[in-house]
């Protein structure tokens, strides 16, 4: 990532020519960046905000510091037309209306002065698409239809042409029914991430949670509940080890590659395609009603509404998913059509045994 070279504020310059322009545009957004890194932001993301607002400008008649709402309007129209996804079109806006609050708090003044230009904000209540979250509701399957795909798929494992990586992928997606895990974060374990000697069940080390709108990696540890102790303990007694001999080594892959590091002789860690393959076709041949349907972050949704309907609270959920908003893990229960008439019974009940005991 080339950064320009950033002028004190305070000094004296002028937009004489169209260089001029490019430069304090290139300026405005190197300065964005450099920001971004401070608030350590991945650099991915400080990559893809700046492709988005590249994109913008190009789209744009004037300099950056010209858009209006009514730009914003057609740059989103357009994005809509070319096909692009709700949730594409709903992360560009988000992205460029945080640059544009980033323009207008610390560079109004200095465009006002060089150019008589007041920035607005072109992106606002009325043209940013709503969340994603709402646009695309992942809702799980029952928990019948859940235990039948889960039942065939292990069952399966011993009569497969290629017995690790199947036992590999029921392992991984496992974890997403039972525990919640991001389909990267559960690639990125290693052998040492497992702690049985922590609490009751056992607790995960999962480094490489997702943080927070770009915000790097946010590690949790999450106790091994739901069965999950007994399905790791399966894997690494009976499963891991076939692998290879780095099974014993802590910094070895939870989730190995049939290949090999030519360079160590340990085992590669398994990319998140082959994962999501094999999710796919388990779900075809023994849950055809779901077929496209059930994806790794639709495990993540079952686990989530499964253990709230157990009676797990949000907060121990909240913590369990790594949200960083206790409204996000809501979002993740689908109750069933019972659940308002089941709650209603029991809390009747709890009131009548408090007038009993009364």
């Amino acid at each position: 990532m080339n950064l320009a070279v950033v002028r004190n504020l305070s000094s004296a310059r002028a937009l004489r020519t169209p260089r001029d322009v490019e430069d304090f545009e290139q300026e405005i957004v190197d300065q964005y960046a450099i920001a971004m890194a401070a608030a350590n932001l991945s650099d991915s993301h400080i990559g893809n905000a700046r492709a988005v607002i590249f994109e913008f400008a190009r789209f744009l008649n004037g300099p950056i510091w010209t858009a209006s709402c009514d730009d914003g309007d057609r740059f989103l129209a357009q994005q809509r037309l070319a096909g692009h996804a709700h949730s594409t079109r709903a992360g560009k806006a988000g992205l460029l209306a945080y640059f544009y609050d980033f323009v207008i708090r610390r560079y109004q003044g200095d465009v006002h002065a060089l150019t008589g230009c007041v920035v607005e904000q072109p992106i606002d209540e009325y043209n940013r698409p709503r969340s994603p979250l709402y646009a695309d509701v992942r809702v799980p399957p029952s928990e019948t239809e859940m235990d039948l795909l889960f039942g065939q798929w292990r069952t399966s494992i011993t009569e497969a042409r290629k017995y690790l990586p199947a036992a590999r992928d029921y392992f991984a997606a496992s974890l997403w029914r039972r525990l919640g895990l991001r389909i990267n974060e559960s690639v990125m374990l290693d052998i040492r991430d497992w702690r049985p000697d922590l609490g009751a069940f056992g607790k995960l080390h999962v480094r490489h949670g997702k943080g927070s709108r770009g915000r790097g990696p946010k590690p949790r540890l999450i106790p091994a509940i739901n069965g999950a102790d007994r399905l790791i303990d399966w894997w690494l007694g009976d499963v891991r080890h076939q692998f290879g001999s780095d099974w014993s080594n802590p910094d070895a892959p939870l989730l190995p590659s049939e290949r090999r590091d030519p360079d160590f002789g340990g085992c590669l860690r398994v990319t998140a395609d082959p994962l999501r393959k094999s999710l796919a076709a388990a779900t075809n041949t023994w849950l055809p009603a779901w077929t496209g349907r059930i994806t790794p972050h639709v495990l993540r949704h079952y686990c989530a509404s499964s253990l709230y309907a157990e009676g797990m609270d949000l907060k121990a959920l909240q913590e369990l998913l790594g949200h960083e908003w206790l409204s996000t893990t809501t979002r993740y229960i689908h109750v069933h059509s019972e659940h308002i008439e089941r709650a209603w019974t029991e809390a009747n009940q709890r009131l009548e045994a408090r007038f009993e005991e009364a």
